[in-house]
């Protein structure tokens, strides 16, 4: 893969958005272990990603750390929950030094911005410095969450969406959309086309969590839930023609394409 344009001589995107937030699960780095990262997926992603970077759109990516630390789980076990939270923190910077590492490894430039600072290994979080790198063509990696015990990698995700004025938040999960109930286990699974905001919250359907979701409707930026696993998916849905659910502001919500 070349390296991607210079600012001035940069592609114009196909799609609807330009600006992306891609919300990345840790279990999705893990391929088929485990356990923690298998660099062979984060390789994959990391194509996508420069492919998109490529094609002209600025990214910025909130990868999660479920595949090596659960703070919720952890405190569950007894464990101090604020501790906890700090713990998964933790395990974000890694997920993103790894993701940095497989983007630059494409000549991707990447930078990495933590909200609990930490500037030996990463930068830290600074709002306008990350709108020049995405308007440089660089790809932002914003880990450690908000920095705040208490609040998801989904919540952070919002909250960096409003931040950096992304025109969409997409969300790569290991299925195509959302779904009225889990795909996996019902193979009646009905998937939604678009939703409204107050149908994610009123249906409690599980595309985020309740304030990523509140954020997102009160910044009017849609949520766009699609399948991180299939080859090309990202690259599909930014142009407009993977499969997916748009959740937005008066979606008409509705069910297609039953599995």
């Amino acid at each position: 893969m070349s390296k991607p344009c210079s600012e001035a001589s940069r592609a114009v995107p196909s799609g609807p958005y330009k600006r992306v937030l891609l919300k990345v699960s840790g279990e999705a780095l893990m391929g088929a272990e485990p356990y923690g990262i298998d660099m062979n997926t984060a390789e994959r992603i990391a194509r996508e990603v420069g492919e998109a970077v490529e094609a002209g759109y600025e990214l910025c990516l909130v990868i999660g750390g479920g595949n090596i630390f659960r703070g919720l789980q952890a405190a569950a076990k007894g464990m101090e929950r604020a501790a906890a939270d700090y713990m998964g923190m933790l395990a974000t910077v890694m997920n993103a030094l790894a993701m940095q590492t497989a983007l630059e490894r494409l000549g991707v430039p990447t930078r990495v911005q933590s909200a609990i600072p930490m500037t030996t290994v990463c930068e830290p979080y600074i709002r306008r410095r990350a709108v020049r790198h995405m308007e440089k063509g660089r790809v932002v990696i914003f880990a450690a969450g908000t920095g705040n015990p208490f609040f998801t990698t989904d919540t952070a995700a919002a909250l960096r969406a409003a931040e950096m004025g992304c025109d969409a938040l997409f969300k790569g999960t290991g299925v195509d959309g959302v779904y009225d109930s889990d795909p996996r286990v019902n193979t009646d699974a009905k998937r939604f086309e678009r939703l409204d905001y107050i149908d994610v919250l009123a249906r409690d359907l599980k595309v985020m969590d309740a304030s990523a979701v509140t954020l997102m409707r009160d910044n009017q930026i849609p949520i766009v839930v699609f399948n991180i696993r299939e080859q090309g998916g990202l690259a599909r849905v930014l142009d407009g023609q993977g499969t997916c659910t748009v959740v937005g502001p008066s979606g008409e919500s509705g069910h297609t394409g039953g599995r």
